[in-house]
């Protein structure tokens, strides 16, 4: 923050010290009083510098799509923990960067405008309003100067810009391909956005389409996609999604030539050992040779089979539990390693989008090979043994390593050993092939990106020219998808009808937009530089800046947005624009939570949580406290509305300790000796406690352990409340308003301005320290005693207090205290603890 602004802020800071009522916690006045002075000057107290002369941070949520219902809950856990981790740090001594925008385009904003029949760009800004107005009433430190917006034109001309410039280097690019449909949002989906052979958005059944589309090159970043996942810390689950999703194959090509015809066909196989054991070949049934080597009496049964098999998804052609389908070809071909003539079949179960949509099936080693042999009494011929005996009957497919069997010159060798000789045997070739498909970037809607492309009939498809951008997106009443392969867009005629930039002749705009997931895959990089209009980032703000350090968000974007802007940014690195492999160096993914039934929360079930409604209850301090006090950030946990209860209660009493505390009155009493010997042993023990929780909430908010911080707090309060009411000192009350802030930071800093005298935010004090050699852990002996007689010993921390000594004594004298009933107990701190009976 700029020092002008900085005393701007201090000022208003000094302004506060009308004390309220200190014989009451009323949440919603305190917060709201102090998010209006954090709302001073566009938040500039959450205001990260472009350039820092300190160490610094950038911290990040996945930014929200603004739905028409508002956030819930459940939207809130990330949201919190970025915050309190922002507050941490700076009070750590760190400039903090920690934006805010909103994910605008796309099928969940156009959705809910169909719902009710409201332009989307009527309803969006609305929506974005509320979103930001619960966001506030949190208190969260945004730096609302960098608030960006996916549907700026401002913004979306650099969404088009990178577009620009992939179709530049040939990584975007035009074809007719199948694709997924979804027959309710009548739009295409990229593979990614397909879960369980259904639509991710609407769990529609998807069906598959062959149509125009715009497509991005991914596949030309599979391998530094794959082997820079070693340079991040992210989840492990989320790199084996992301490996898996690639599926990076080493394997071979193995031509075998069709019987009776100048043909080959080309098959990939990750196991070119066993080829002695291809007893016959499948095609996928889009295969371009299928229909060309197929014999004329089997023509109709197998143009029958394809056309059922491509209204199939990908999916479903894939499941295991279904039942094998296929259909001979009447071909035959010559298996290169024993020169047997083999069938070829076509079956669902093989994809045109993997290897070379052609496989050579063993089924004495593959499962889904096995399964086929079985349902057509298909010959199975075991090749790899696990000792080098053949069965008599193969009952099971064995898919390990072992000794070769029926391998000709090869019998006797290890499968590993014999791999590369069988290769150069059958004169195949080495091969690296990808489950990654290019992604599918086109859609049949309205509400998204513009793509610049103009389409001559001569010309082909121009690109819009640079200074042209941004190609706005057209205001129009009538924004129903069409189900036409096309936008609506289409039947703007006046906005479509264009010169060719090139010949000048007439032409027209590409009408499909870009998907939601365009304008998130850079996002991060505009907050570094959201008002520049020359550049989509300055080079020297980027490089201060990235990579981001902790980015929170949901699993669920593994394979969606997390692949995707990676790839898109691994593009600016080699365009120099950015000088990082990587966008985030260290992911977080929240865990859910889910409903008070134990299920996931939606608007369909009833069991979605208004935080609004908790706010106006029990205040914004209340709720984020309680969100992180659930379970570990990363677990899946369920809602308790009566557990919150027990949050409020604790902050109520950390108000009551320190409002009483900080207002009473000196006493001119004097003290017995006795009673100054307790203070003196209470001072000393709070020392060491103070230091103790100063170290646990430090490492706990560092690791992420925000619900074991809050207990240590919840304890340590315990802790205060039973000690001598003189032996707490205004430090000791600082501190723990000071570890509380960044977890509920309204109560903390009224408490602080108002009653403990601190001038300035807390946010720009210094995080607490604690000294190791204060809270070394020191035992001693305690005698434990009965009517004065020792009966047992037991060796204990230094400074425990008596209640501490007494829990954990009494379970080992419970045979004394049989029928009899403790007249009192004396307790000798660190040496004797003595029961008297009647």
């Amino acid at each position: 923050m700029k020092k002008k602004e900085e005393n701007k802020v201090i000022k208003t800071f000094l302004k506060t010290k009308k004390k309220e009522k200190k014989d009451k916690y009323n949440p919603l006045k305190i917060e709201k009083k102090w998010q209006k002075i954090w709302a001073k000057n566009n938040y500039a107290l959450f205001h990260a510098p472009d350039f820092c002369k300190k160490k610094h941070l950038y911290i990040l949520d996945m930014f929200p799509y603004p739905s028409g219902e508002g956030l819930h809950v459940g939207h809130i856990e990330g949201y919190t923990a970025s915050d309190i981790l922002t507050r941490y740090y700076r009070m750590k001594g760190y400039e903090v960067l920690h934006p805010m925008g909103w994910d605008a385009f796309g099928l969940p904003a156009e959705n809910y405008a169909l719902k009710t029949k409201i332009p989307p760009q009527k309803i969006v800004p609305k929506n974005i309003k509320r979103f930001k107005k619960q966001l506030q009433s949190l208190g969260f430190a945004y730096d609302w100067q960098r608030e960006i917006n996916t549907t700026d034109p401002n913004y979306y001309k650099w969404t088009q810009w990178i577009f620009l410039q992939l179709y530049k280097k040939g990584l975007a690019y035009e074809a007719e391909v199948p694709v997924n449909w979804c027959p309710s949002c009548l739009t295409v989906l990229a593979d990614e956005e397909v879960k369980d052979g259904k639509c991710e958005r609407c769990r529609t059944e998807v069906k598959r389409k062959k149509i125009r589309q715009w497509l991005l090159k991914i596949t030309a970043y599979a391998d530094r996609l794959l082997e820079d996942l070693d340079l991040i810390d992210w989840p492990e689950r989320v790199k084996i999604m992301q490996r898996n999703w690639i599926g990076r194959s080493e394997g071979a090509e193995i031509e075998f030539k069709i019987d009776g015809l100048n043909e080959y066909l080309k098959v990939f196989t990750t196991r070119p050992e066993t080829i002695f054991g291809a007893t016959y070949l499948v095609l996928a049934p889009e295969h371009p040779l299928v229909l060309k080597i197929t014999k004329d009496d089997r023509k109709e049964i197998v143009q029958r089979y394809i056309e059922e098999a491509l209204n199939q998804s990908d999916f479903e052609r894939q499941l295991k539990i279904k039942e094998k389908t296929g259909v001979f070809l009447g071909a035959y071909a010559i298996n290169p390693a024993n020169r047997e003539r083999i069938p070829i079949w076509i079956s669902d179960y093989v994809l045109m989008s993997y290897g070379t949509g052609a496989i050579m099936a063993v089924p004495a080693h593959d499962r889904r090979d096995f399964e086929f042999a079985k349902q057509f009494s298909l010959p199975i011929r075991e090749v790899i043994s696990p000792d080098g005996t053949l069965k008599e009957k193969i009952e099971e497919p064995y898919e390990g390593e072992g000794i070769m069997v029926n391998s000709g010159p090869f019998n006797g060798l290890s499968s590993q050993e014999a791999k590369e000789k069988i290769i150069f045997y059958v004169g195949g070739k080495k091969a690296v092939y990808y489950k990654l498909r290019d992604w599918v970037f086109s859609r049949q809607r309205y509400w998204g990106e513009p793509i610049p492309i103009i389409k001559c009939p001569k010309c082909g498809n121009v690109p819009l020219d640079e200074k042209d951008l941004p190609l706005k997106l057209p205001k129009i009443e009538k924004f129903q998808p069409t189900g036409k392969n096309e936008s609506p867009l289409a039947d703007l005629s006046f906005w479509v009808n264009v010169k060719c930039p090139k010949c000048q002749s007439p032409a027209k705009r590409e009408t499909n937009t870009m998907p939601q997931w365009a304008g998130s895959c850079w996002y991060y990089l505009r907050y570094l530089d959201p008002k520049n209009k020359k550049k989509l980032v300055d080079f020297k703000k980027q490089k201060e800046w990235l990579p981001v350090n902790i980015y929170i968000g949901g699993v669920e974007h593994a394979v969606l947005h997390l692949l995707y802007a990676r790839f898109w940014h691994k593009f600016l690195y080699d365009l120099k624009i950015v000088s990082s492999k990587e966008p985030f160096l260290r992911l977080v993914n929240q865990g859910i939570i889910l409903g008070e039934d134990g299920e996931k929360m939606s608007k369909s079930r009833g069991n979605v949580v208004n935080p609004d409604e908790i706010i106006k209850k029990y205040g914004a301090d209340t709720l984020r406290m309680y969100e992180m006090f659930l379970g570990p950030l990363t677990a899946t946990k369920s809602w308790n509305t009566h557990g919150i209860n027990g949050v409020y209660r604790f902050l109520n009493r950390v108000w009551d300790l320190v409002v009483n505390l900080s207002t009473q009155k000196k006493e001119k009493k004097k003290l017995s000796k006795e009673e100054k010997t307790k203070i003196k042993e209470a001072l000393k023990n709070l020392e060491t406690l103070e230091q103790r929780v100063i170290k646990k909430v430090t490492e706990d908010i560092e690791k992420l352990r925000f619900n074991t911080a809050i207990s240590t707090l919840m304890d340590y309060l315990n802790k205060l409340e039973e000690l001598p009411k003189k032996s707490i000192k205004e430090k000791n009350l600082r501190t723990l308003v000071l570890l509380l802030s960044p977890f509920a930071p309204h109560i903390s800093e009224e408490l602080a301005h108002t009653y403990l005298k601190i001038k300035k935010p807390l946010i720009q004090l210094k995080w607490p320290n604690y000294e190791i050699e204060k809270i070394k852990e020191t035992k001693t002996v305690y005698a434990v005693q009965i009517n004065g007689k020792t009966k047992k010993t037991i060796e204990l921390l230094q400074g425990l207090s008596q209640k501490e000594v007494e829990k954990r004594v009494l379970p080992l004298i419970e045979k004394y205290l049989k029928n009899q009933k403790i007249k009192k107990i004396i307790f000798v701190q660190d040496k004797i603890i003595n029961f008297v009976f009647k």
